[in-house]
């Protein structure tokens, strides 16, 4: 058969996502530091974006700004100002140079007023040094002289080069220190490690044991019962009863305490100062030192309550970033420029940095759309409490708000809202629905939770409940629920079963008496 070419035309369609849509589907699921990172990029990329910290700015510069502030109260604007909006943003169109040369002062000191001027020479008295980087008693950085926090990998580091000296030996305890996590413990594989490094095992075993008499008492241990021996052995209470305690760990997590006492051979005065002692150990031993400081959770929402006792919601206008275009530097500069690159590069910073604004923007609002719907849907909740809340997803809110499931799922990611009754965020008030034994509403996954945790809370010695009991008591209050349901629910709380229970129970009883 031979060989032809031919034309052919076809017509379909297609999805394209152009780069800025992509862009602004990304903008959309970051978090409020994700995206204060992200527009520091872009200030730093794009001459054409500022930071708009100034309270006092003219009416026609702050409709460009990205922080206003939005609450439930804002309305959208009419379809003949937002084709004014467009029309002003347009680079095209004469208004943008008039109303620059009209409204912006095109100073270099007003267009850049972070600009360094230069000052007087330094005095021979001045704090400052080239090695702290001031020039000047204003560049004077006090943080050049705060100490670095100690972690654990310097204080092994430092003890490390005093207990050692061979280098052989010493190149080994590098590596074991780097295989130390934050906890203290050593994770990783000395077989692995002595390949890696040509080593024989022996040798890799015998170093580790060097760095396991390392304070603090406890690090390099490969698991907890490692890690608790060699706290009992730095205190020299690493006796044969203690030693068959600690083989047994499991039956403590059990509750097991009468295998235990059989186990170990001692009476029920010994097990308990025994079990007193280990609770005295530290089991992450790392923590001590060079500790992560933990990020408060900075709400994205707001949520109060008026006074006629409906919900006000409002974005919280400190996460979100305040950029503007600086279209003086932009006329100004668009005048001088000759060559059509410079021309190009300018027209696209322009575009990019009005698409910017537009997108910041567009995300608060939507943030904020998603966030009044669940707060009409979960009014109950902010009313009454968790066993209130109702079953939500998002294929409802995106019926509601008229979006796709996808754009609440990006929105209601990495997102706080703060209420009366706490900080939560979004995707926390979407729950699977249990159904209900009568003609009554389904129940919320989170509700039926919160209802367990009640009743296994107030249980008593003498009749702790079985997760059949459960079900039973459940089912009484109009929640259809299966034996199944109940054990996962209550393993994902951490709450034992009966049995464990029970036995904690007596446990605790028995000591107090």
């Amino acid at each position: 058969m031979a060989l032809s070419s031919k034309l052919e035309l076809r017509q379909g369609q297609s999805l394209v996502m152009t780069p800025q849509l992509q862009q602004a589907i990304k903008l959309l699921q970051l978090s409020n530091l994700e995206l204060t990172e992200f527009v520091e990029g872009e200030l730093e990329r794009n001459p054409l974006l500022e930071r708009n910290d100034n309270a006092g700015e003219p009416e026609e510069r702050r409709s460009t700004d990205a922080g206003e502030k939005h609450t439930e109260e804002n309305k959208n604007t009419s379809d003949e100002n937002s084709r004014q909006d467009d029309e002003w943003l347009d680079p095209t169109t004469n208004q943008v140079q008039r109303d620059t040369e009209t409204v912006f002062d095109t100073d270099a000191e007003n267009v850049f007023p972070d600009s360094a001027e230069p000052g007087p020479a330094p005095s021979l008295n001045s704090w400052s040094s080239p090695s702290t980087g001031g020039g000047s008693g204003d560049s004077y950085n006090l943080e050049a002289f705060v100490a670095d926090e100690l972690t654990l990998q310097d204080h092994l580091t430092e003890q490390l080069q005093l207990a050692i000296s061979d280098p052989v030996r010493r190149m080994i305890g590098d590596h074991l220190v780097d295989l130390v996590d934050e906890d203290g413990y050593m994770r990783g594989d000395l077989t692995n490690l002595a390949e890696r490094l040509g080593a024989p095992t022996e040798l890799v075993e015998d170093t580790l044991q060097t760095l396991q008499t390392f304070e603090p008492a406890g690090v390099f241990a490969r698991n907890l019962a490692e890690c608790l021996t060699l706290q009992l052995k730095d205190q020299n209470r690493f006796d044969p009863a203690i030693e068959t305690f600690i083989a047994h760990l499991d039956l403590i997590a059990k509750r097991d305490l009468a295998g235990l006492k059989r186990a170990c051979g001692v009476s029920d005065e010994d097990l308990a100062d025994m079990i007193a002692e280990i609770k005295t150990l530290e089991p992450k031993p790392g923590l001590k030192f060079g500790k992560s400081s933990v990020q408060p959770v900075v709400p994205d929402v707001f949520v109060r309550q008026r006074p006629d006792s409906s919900w006000l919601v409002e974005l919280n206008n400190d996460t979100l970033p305040k950029v503007l275009v600086n279209q003086a530097y932009y006329a100004t500069v668009s005048k001088t420029a000759k060559i059509e690159k410079d021309k190009t590069y300018l027209h696209d910073c322009f575009q990019t940095a009005n698409w910017l604004v537009k997108s910041l923007d567009q995300r608060a609002r939507t943030i904020l759309k998603v966030a009044k719907e669940i707060v009409k849907q979960q009014d109950a909740f902010l009313t009454h409490g968790v066993q209130y809340l109702r079953p939500l997803n998002l294929k409802m809110v995106a019926d509601a708000i008229e979006m796709h499931e996808s754009t609440v799922s990006r929105v209601t990611s990495n997102k706080y809202m703060a209420t009366t009754r706490g900080t939560f965020e979004l995707k926390y008030f979407f729950t699977s629905a249990i159904p209900s034994s009568g003609s009554g509403e389904a129940h919320s996954s989170e509700a039926v939770r919160h209802r367990i945790k009640q009743l296994v809370d107030n249980e008593a010695v003498t009749s702790v409940l079985s997760d059949d009991k459960i079900v039973d008591l459940l089912k009484a209050e109009g929640i259809d629920i299966a034996r199944r349901t109940v054990a996962k629910y209550r393993e994902s709380m951490r709450i034992p079963s009966s049995v464990e229970r029970r036995r904690e129970k007596k446990m605790a009883s028995s000591t107090l008496s």
